[in-house]
């Protein structure tokens, strides 16, 4: 296992759309979604064990989450756990891991990933990463994962890439041409069409020395307030630089700031099962189902002339559905939310309108 190897696991959100599973106190990436035994941070930490040792993944996450994750990933140091005063969005949260790891290892390698995706294929992951660590290791590239698309989906961005321009150690490597963030279904659909578009991953792979340069050029603002804590990360400094310096540090994603701006990106297109995890719908996707297409998870469910719904039911309260179609139904603690899926992505509105009328007691 190569030590240069690192993995800065994003964890910080609050997971708004799968409310109210997903609560602030306990956002989705601590919570075991799919029944198997283990949250998505823990699969995600497990997942690139096989990439790196323990020693070198960093988990990047709200102050108010540290505990949890401690707690649920204990083979991780409390170094090892980078906590956020406030969120900034993933560039800041990169930039202050990048600087972290600096002063371990000015030579490190990177996977950046957010902490709550499904990896339904984890050989054909660990491949993909395993090149773009060493694609990223040889060269001045940022590269991103890019998924072939299988809809022309408008939740997700999208990446042209240069069907001309392969990397000549692995094909699946190609020269970025463009990002999109969630075209209208008519361009999405036309990007299915030309077949040079992949969805978005949001996972990242880089030297720690090309993402510095890519900062240094694209964000070079934020980079100077992470840059001025040389000296003081892994002291007992950190904690008091880290609060000022997210106080003056804008919010900016990664994406924004740099991927789109930078001339050397390039896309691994990769095809490893992959669902963001991003709503319900993506959940309904990947559940088993049963014999009317309903996902249900609940101990005391009961459905009559109900179909293609997804069905969320916490403790041991007994739940009678009929007549429902196409539904999202969750009942989780002192909230009952019952949605049309097709309308699943006003759950963040719902979010927005409960804690202005009711307050943060359901939020």
């Amino acid at each position: 296992m190569n030590k240069n190897n690192y993995c800065v696991i994003m964890a910080g959100g609050i997971g708004s759309r799968f409310w109210p599973m997903s609560r602030t106190s306990k956002p989705k990436q601590f919570i075991d979604i799919l029944g198997t035994k283990e949250t998505l941070i823990q699969q995600t930490v497990n997942r690139f064990l096989k990439i790196c040792p323990i020693e070198n993944i960093y988990v990047v996450t709200n102050e108010m989450y540290k505990e949890q994750v401690k707690e649920q990933v204990p083979a991780l140091s409390y170094e090892q756990i980078l906590c956020e005063p406030a969120r900034r969005n993933t560039a800041p949260c990169i930039a202050y891991a990048n600087y972290k790891i600096r002063e371990k290892n000015p030579n490190a390698t990177i996977v950046v990933a957010p902490s709550d995706h499904i990896i339904l294929k984890e050989d054909v992951f660990t491949d993909v990463i395993s090149s773009a660590l060493q694609a990223a290791s040889e060269n001045d590239w940022l590269i991103t994962l890019g998924i072939e698309p299988s809809r022309p989906d408008t939740g997700y961005g999208y990446i042209q890439f240069d069907q001309k321009i392969a990397y000549e150690k692995d094909n699946r490597i190609k020269k970025v041409k463009t990002f999109t963030e969630k075209p209208e279904l008519k361009i999405a659909q036309r990007f299915i069409e030309s077949g040079d578009f992949h969805w978005n991953a949001g996972i990242f792979v880089w030297s720690l020395k090309s993402i510095t340069k890519a900062f240094e050029t694209h964000l070079a603002e934020v980079d100077d307030i992470f840059r001025a804590g040389i000296g003081v990360y892994n002291t007992d400094k950190e904690d008091a630089f880290i609060e000022n310096a997210y106080a003056v540090c804008r919010n900016i994603s990664i994406d924004f700031g740099v991927m789109e701006k930078a001339e050397n990106v390039y896309v691994l297109s990769s095809d490893f099962g992959w669902s963001d995890l991003g709503t319900w719908g993506s959940l309904y996707a990947i559940r088993q189902k049963d014999e009317n297409q309903n996902t249900i998870v609940g101990k005391n469910v009961m459905t009559y002339d109900t179909n293609k719904c997804v069905i969320n039911v916490g403790g041991d309260k007994l739940v009678v559905l009929q007549g429902l179609d196409d539904y999202i139904v969750v009942d989780e603690d002192n909230v009952l939310l019952i949605c049309k899926k097709e309308d699943e992505q006003n759950i963040r509105q719902f979010v927005t309108d409960v804690k202005t009328e009711k307050g943060d007691k359901f939020i």
